[in-house]
């Protein structure tokens, strides 16, 4: 019975839902290591009779196995998820997670670089070779437009609209989204294009990316992290950052300067506001900072 239903599942996940190919296997192995627990512990009971008794012991087994309670937590959200699609097919009337008081999350703040850390960095490149020009571009993509490094490294030429001003992003579950590209990215764009990577011969796979290395080959994520942190670390900074500490910086640097929450989810690709409110909270412990800083009576 188990496995017609995560069939089912699987294919809701891919076709209805259009999650990647990560998302999906994710999602999967939360209801597998629902399965497991049941085959050990109660192999008799069915599917469509597992009740909140049930499952709070399956919490109590997922605790034992030394899970932390945000893995706690994201594993019954996948399962929810699932419950949630047997509702959907009329196989079960009611979601037995929704009966449970789940494992508390802790939301751990994102690292955030200021403007003069990535300043820094930026003066950290060797501006007079090929490679440093494309990694100024790289980074001047991933602050200005606040990219992942998947959309940035799949960034295709006919998905850039500097005439107008924007880029398409293809993120997500391939969800496209517009992001508008500020002046200093659009120059060292046309900087990067009409420079090093005219003078790169793109393989085959490769013509219509826009970043390559040095062989014309699709520029790798592994590659662009090794980018970030080497010049991290000639910047003398010495906090853990990857790519994706340039677009919590870009969100930071927008919801501090005033910018409408909304528009920032938009930007980000965010499917629910709660996950841009984060900002909202950096923002506050920034504006702590300055207070402990500069007011006389802190």
């Amino acid at each position: 019975m188990w496995d017609s239903y995560i069939k089912g599942y699987k294919a809701y996940l891919q076709l209805e839902k259009g999650l990647a190919a990560n998302s999906v296997e994710a999602y999967i192995d939360d209801v597998h290591k629902l399965a497991l627990f049941f085959e050990q512990n109660d192999p008799t009971i069915s599917l469509l009779k597992i009740g909140k008794t049930n499952l709070r012991a399956f919490i109590l087994w997922i605790n034992s196995i030394g899970l932390a309670a945000n893995s706690q937590a994201r594993i019954m959200a996948g399962i929810r998820n699932f419950f949630n699609y047997l509702i959907s097919e009329d196989v079960i009337q009611n979601n037995p997670v929704d009966l449970l008081d789940l494992p508390k999350v802790t939301r751990k703040l994102p690292v955030v670089l200021s403007l003069e850390e990535i300043e820094s960095m930026l003066a950290a490149i060797d501006h007079s070779t090929g490679e440093g020009q494309r990694n100024r571009c790289i980074i001047e993509v991933l602050y200005g437009c606040g990219l992942r490094v998947s959309e940035l490294v799949n960034l295709k030429l006919s998905q850039l609209f500097l005439d107008k001003d924007y880029i398409r992003v293809i993120g997500k579950g391939n969800k496209e989204r517009i992001v508008p590209v500020g002046s200093i990215a659009q120059t060292q764009l046309h900087l990067y294009l009409s420079g090093a990577r005219n003078k790169i011969m793109p393989k085959k796979a490769s013509q219509e990316n826009v970043f390559l290395n040095h062989r014309g080959g699709k520029l790798s994520r592994v590659w662009v992290f090794k980018i970030i942190k080497d010049l991290a670390e000639k910047a003398g900074i010495k906090k853990t950052i990857s790519p994706h500490t340039f677009r919590h910086s870009f969100a930071t640097h927008l919801v501090e300067g005033g910018a409408d929450l909304r528009a920032v989810q938009e930007m980000l690709g965010h499917e629910s506001i709660t996950t841009t409110e984060i900002y909202t909270h950096l923002d506050t412990r920034y504006l702590k900072d300055v207070i402990i800083q500069f007011h006389p009576r802190s």
